[in-house]
């Protein structure tokens, strides 16, 4: 059996120690401030809401490009030869990162791109289950996988909230900012995605320890999300007692593998400090 070699986006935020476990192929995404391009990773979050904090700016963020897409390709090719790769990407609809990966990819043969129309803990979520598959049946076909893995696209849930609307508003990548209205300073709105495009969809007042917790009853009550896994999101700023809170919160609807996941800069951008969300697979 050939070998298939799993790759993302860092906008996934998969943690780094099931990135080395199942040797997931990142490729950065890229995060621009005071006019300096970054690679996702090499600037710290801190750096980005420091930056915030000195200017009330905050950083931009712009997608990998056809160049970073071909050099991925062509190291994993070196580094794996004969493999299959399969390439689980962030949304169409909110980055032009997946069609960059799309044109490299046509210089290559047994490369195979899925949209995974999710961002973050969403993205993660996909990119883990296909891992797991992989690791659970070592001689699965590669059809068979990118079959299995696009079923749960579309049953791929994604639910956060926002440290800071002021991020939320200067970045401009929530599609019906509108809805929010005159009360946006006032509300914590909760952003899903939607089709792969980013949609505030509830709102909720209070404190984030009030909200988070009113946030996971509404998602769990909404969709139907496999208990086997749950992703949990934070982005730092996010209170120790509401981790804490959600483990317990989670635990407690019956979920066997809780597992959580720091924003990345990239994503931290949009999110703010202290925002908290989660993501899970339907049944």
């Amino acid at each position: 059996m050939r070998r298939i070699i799993l790759s993302t986006e860092s906008g996934a935020d998969v943690p780094k120690d099931l990135v080395e476990k199942y040797q997931i192929q990142v490729v950065p995404m890229h995060v621009v401030m005071e006019g300096k391009d970054y690679l996702d990773g090499e600037l710290s979050v801190e750096e980005v809401f420091d930056y915030h904090s000195r200017t009330k700016k905050i950083p931009s963020t712009t997608a990998t490009n056809v160049h970073e897409y071909h050099d991925l390709f062509a190291r994993i090719r070196a580094d794996f030869p004969d493999s299959i790769i399969v390439h689980i990407g962030y949304t169409s609809k909110a980055s032009a990162s997946f069609q960059s990966a799309l044109i490299a990819a046509e210089e290559f043969e047994d490369i195979f791109l899925i949209d995974a129309l999710n961002v973050t803990g969403g993205l993660a979520a996909i990119v883990m289950y296909a891992a797991t598959l992989l690791e659970e049946n070592l001689s699965i076909d590669h059809m068979e996988l990118i079959e299995e893995i696009e079923s749960v696209v579309p049953k791929t849930r994604l639910a956060f909230l926002p440290g800071s609307l002021d991020f939320l508003r200067a970045g401009g990548r929530v599609s019906n900012m509108a809805y929010l209205g005159g009360s946006l300073l006032k509300i914590k709105p909760c952003i899903e995605l939607k089709e792969g495009k980013l949609v505030s969809t509830r709102k909720y007042r209070g404190n984030m320890s009030t909200v988070a917790e009113k946030l996971m009853q509404d998602y769990l009550n909404e969709y139907d999300i496999d208990r086997k896994q749950l992703y949990l999101i934070y982005s730092i700023g996010l209170d120790e007692s509401i981790k804490s809170r959600m483990d317990e919160a989670a635990k407690e609807a019956g979920f066997m593998n809780v597992t959580w996941m720091q924003a990345g800069a990239m994503i931290s951008t949009h999110a703010g400090p202290g925002g908290f969300g989660m993501a899970g697979i339907e049944y």
